[in-house]
């Protein structure tokens, strides 16, 4: 450490230490107190003023969403800190692409200097150091990256030895209480789930189920495992019949262990992608199963003997753009019949729908047609409001002058003529050659079928021409009609009415509420 400050003064430094699990294997020189008293020392020794230490304990260094950091960033931002000091560059991070973010733009750009103390890195001074910065970016990547890799390689194994290795068990059990990576029933819960699968096999339904446990007032295995939800819902707190499906579906419950349902996408990003069943890692006969293979059994077919009925969807004008305005989720859609026997669409509240009893919403019930009407009404008196006919109409006339300028009937009408002639000639040479047996039946066949059906249409093409030619066009009565097509058909088409609408709202009343995406269309309306 031979940096030298010249304005002690002027800085306003911020401590960062970081600390994870892999660190902790390196040894006690990577302890927080000891990168602390490694900095502390270092301020001391150039009389710097030390605006605030950041600590976060226990973080990855190829996350950058660290609480400590997240701070200094905040501090660097409000114009606190304009000096940060770290034991090594791997403090600051392990992802090389986001270390070099920090280093090379987002620090020169809010003027604060950067020291790094083992690798002589400061940005306040040209040195050699500074130069092989990147590269030990990379190197830190690398480390993590093949660290990442080791503790995949790990928990995959304890996987297929079946061994649990997930935060909490599944709902109806509980770790053991001396075992590591084992999991026992749990007394409290479990009963629940005997009695979910018992509804199931009477025949009840996954909603109904649902139902008839909030009716009970059952907690939902999130309540029960004491599970903080970031942003609660109307239904936070209920069960629905996707969490009940998918319970029935576990086969954790017969004592066997299922995991590896979810794989993240690499060591750098927190998203993890849904795999596949025939990649899941299922071990069988791990614990103490709550219910009987044969009953387990027994339920899967039900479920199956149903799915079909749950697979049915409807295409709607509306289908994306209309929600409730109560609880401010879409609205579903459901087939009844009227009195004549028709198919009808209705929209209803999915929330009602799915939580009936527990009176989060109400229904909304209003059929798809009133609001379709209603909306498009609404759309295209707002089109011809803002698209004025008489400023359309001039751009219709020039387009109808070059479409019949580049039609040309005068000139296609012999190009035609002579077209359906060379044809008539192919077809006649054609049946001289198979008299002859230069073709054989199928291949007569087939291009005498072709070429026949291509002399059709030319002939009728020609017809339409000569019809033309002798009703003389009215260029400003066909404009006109062709903007009223326009339009009138214009807010019936779902590509400009997404493209015009954010959002339809459904109130409790069955007033519709309309969103444009365009503030003149809003004042419009």
């Amino acid at each position: 450490m031979y940096l030298e400050i010249s304005n002690p003064t002027d800085y306003h430094v911020a401590l960062y230490i970081r600390l994870s699990k892999e660190d902790e294997n390196e040894g006690p020189s990577q302890s927080v107190t000891n990168q602390a008293s490694l900095l502390q020392q270092f301020v001391e020794q150039h009389r710097l003023s030390v605006y605030d230490t950041y600590v976060d304990d226990g973080w990855s260094g190829t996350r950058f969403d660290r609480p400590g950091f997240q701070r200094m960033i905040a501090d660097i931002e409000a114009r606190k800190v304009n000096m940060v000091i770290t034991k090594d560059l791997s403090r600051l991070g392990r992802d090389y692409i986001m270390t070099g973010h920090y280093m090379e733009r987002y620090f020169p750009e809010h003027r604060v200097r950067y020291i790094s103390l083992l690798d002589g890195i400061d940005t306040g001074v040209d040195s050699t150091a500074n130069d092989i910065t990147p590269f030990r970016a990379i190197m830190n990547d690398m480390y993590a990256k093949d660290i990442s890799k080791k503790i995949k390689s790990v928990k995959r194994d304890k996987q297929r030895k079946g061994q649990f290795i997930g935060g909490k068990p599944l709902y109806g059990y509980r770790m053991h209480p001396t075992q590591k990576n084992k999991i026992v029933i749990d007394e409290q819960a479990a009963p629940v789930v005997r009695r979910i699968f018992a509804l199931a096999l009477s025949g009840m339904s996954c909603r109904k189920i649902a139902m008839t446990l909030n009716d009970a007032g059952i907690p939902t295995p999130a309540t029960y495992c004491g599970w903080k939800v970031r942003n609660p819902g109307p239904y936070t707190g209920l069960w629905s019949g996707e969490r009940i499906a998918e319970m029935l579906r576990n086969e954790t419950y017969i004592g066997n262990m299922v995991q590896g349902r979810m794989v993240k996408i690499s060591y750098k990003s927190k998203k993890c992608l849904r795999q596949s069943p025939e990649n899941w890692v299922v071990v069988e006969g791990t614990h103490e199963p709550i219910i009987d293979p044969e009953t387990f059994q027994k339920v899967q077919m039900l479920l199956k003997s149903r799915k079909h009925t749950r697979s049915r969807t409807y295409d709607f004008l509306l289908k994306g753009l209309i929600f409730c305005h109560e609880c401010g989720y879409p609205l579903a859609v459901l087939n009844r019949k009227n009195a004549a026997g028709e198919d009808r669409l209705f929209f209803v509240c999915r929330t009602y729908q799915r939580f009936t009893k527990a009176g989060v919403c109400t229904c909304h019930s209003i059929k798809e047609e009133t609001v379709n009407q209603a909306v498009l009404a609404k759309v295209r008196e707002i089109c011809q409001a803002y698209l004025n006919p008489d400023r359309l109409r001039p751009i219709a006339q020039a387009a109808l002058e070059h479409a019949g300028k580049s039609a040309g009937c005068e000139a296609e009408i012999p190009a035609l003529q002579a077209k359906i002639t060379a044809l008539t000639t192919h077809l006649d040479q054609m049946y001289l050659d198979r008299l002859g047996g230069l073709l054989s039946e199928d291949d007569f066949q087939r291009i005498y079928q072709k070429v026949k059906m291509d002399r059709t249409a030319l002939e009728e093409r020609l017809k339409r021409l000569h019809e033309q030619a002798k009703q003389p066009v009215n260029i400003d009565e066909k404009a006109k009609a062709l903007v009223k097509r326009f339009l009138d058909a214009a807010p019936t088409s779902r590509e400009l009415l997404v493209s015009l609408i954010e959002r339809v709202e459904l109130t409790e009343e069955k007033e519709i509420l309309l969103t444009f995406r365009f503030h003149e269309l809003e004042a419009i309306s």
